[in-house]
């Protein structure tokens, strides 16, 4: 079933909104849940490597299953074990409740976040793909826009506990949006029961194609790079520059800018230039710039408007990674875009949570380890894009 360009890019992208603000609402109060249960930036960094990890594994569940049922059911599932992660969070006593509350969520806002990629290959291909899932992240660029500013407000008239608490009632709007706007895009005669010999076949065949692994890396690393400083960032800015929670968000917001920004873009670029050389170039200039900024900060010129300059170039230039990747991945597996789209997701999410892990015995709440992070991610990235999307030179007609 068709819907309008513009209410399906809305309904999808608060739909896939609900995971990211998960995790921005929760940033700057950060530092006062380190403080109130006692723990340290380990911990601290343990609930966010839990919840990418749980959000990646959680895909390869949902996406089987929406080709399966359809992709309205698997999101009144999700959303309601997001619920349910939320109270579990909201009434953590100590980190390890946390920490199990986060991953409750997780397991929950993966099904957003699948089958919204799924609705997206589901109704368009190409770059009219392209367009539609960079308005999807203009419409979830709100969440780094307004989620810390809004969790910042929380906890400056309440306990952060209550940042949970507005997590459930979102989730609960996310549930009435889809009932009321969302319906099923995938006909019957094109869903295909869950067999798991069959997930299986799909899943060797899907990681035996080098293009679809390339490109779902590619993707990945250049998440991870963002999830890593989404981890380490609330520490950094708020002990080494004495930003408070509102000052953080306003500079996290600064940070996103230029990424949903340049996201709008990817289409019209991709068109033009074809999406595969614009990614490859995007990684370039992301590589560039985060490597840039490392060497800056390394030889001591860490004042914050350098890394806000920087980080926002780098970001710009992510901005055109994401989508093109994301739509170049699933373009050849129609057949079983939920299942691509959920295999997908999971290798990207769990490569965010593993690089914070590698990373989190480095953080100190200075700049270097946080800025060398993203920049290795970057590294990575870019040595997949030269093996996945290297341009090739034009063939030379015959004499």
């Amino acid at each position: 079933m068709q819907i309008g360009f513009v209410r399906a890019a809305l309904v999808l992208g608060l739909l896939a909104a609900v995971g990211p603000f998960a995790i921005d609402l929760y940033l700057p109060a950060t530092p006062q849940i380190v403080s109130d249960l006692g723990t340290d930036d380990a911990g601290a960094h343990m609930t966010f490597t839990v919840y990418f990890i749980a959000f990646g594994l959680a895909q390869l569940i949902y996406g089987p299953i929406a080709d399966w049922m359809g992709r309205r059911p698997p999101i009144f599932v999700g959303l309601t074990v997001f619920i349910a992660g939320s109270v579990i969070c909201a009434m953590a006593t100590d980190i390890s409740i946390l920490t199990l509350g986060r991953f409750v969520q997780a397991l929950g806002a993966a099904a957003p976040m699948v089958i919204v990629r799924a609705v997206v290959r589901d109704l368009h291909t190409g770059t009219e793909a392209t367009r539609l899932m960079a308005l999807v992240m203009l419409v979830i660029s709100i969440s780094p826009l307004l989620a810390p500013l809004t969790g910042s407000m929380i906890i400056s008239v309440a306990s952060w506990r209550m940042i949970f608490g507005a997590l459930g009632l979102i989730a609960l709007a996310a549930m009435i949006l889809t009932a009321l706007r969302l319906p099923e895009t995938l006909p019957h005669d094109r869903r295909v029961p869950v067999n798991p010999a069959a997930l299986l076949r799909s899943s060797i065949f899907l990681m035996k194609d080098f293009r679809f692994m390339g490109l779902t890396m590619i993707g990945g690393f250049a998440l991870a790079s963002f999830f890593v400083f989404i981890a380490s960032a609330p520490l950094v800015y708020m002990t080494q520059y004495a930003l408070s929670p509102t000052e953080f968000s306003l500079v996290f917001a600064v940070n996103a800018v230029g990424f949903f920004a340049a996201s709008q873009f990817a289409a019209g670029l991709g068109q033009k230039y074809r999406m595969g050389r614009v990614a490859f170039w995007a990684v370039c200039g992301f590589a560039l710039a985060t490597s840039s900024l490392f060497a800056l900060v390394w030889l001591g010129f860490d004042d914050l408007p350098v890394l806000m300059a920087m980080f926002f170039l780098g970001n710009s230039c992510l901005g055109l990674v994401i989508a093109p990747t994301m739509v170049m991945a699933l373009e050849e597996h129609g057949e079983h875009a939920g299942m691509a789209s959920s295999l997908g997701g999971t290798f990207q999410m769990v490569a965010g949570g593993v690089m914070i892990l590698i990373c989190s015995p480095f953080f100190d709440r200075t700049a270097l380890p946080l800025v060398g992070a993203v920049a290795a991610c970057a590294l990575i990235a870019f040595v997949l894009a030269v093996l996945t999307l290297r341009p090739q030179p034009e063939a030379k007609a015959p004499a």
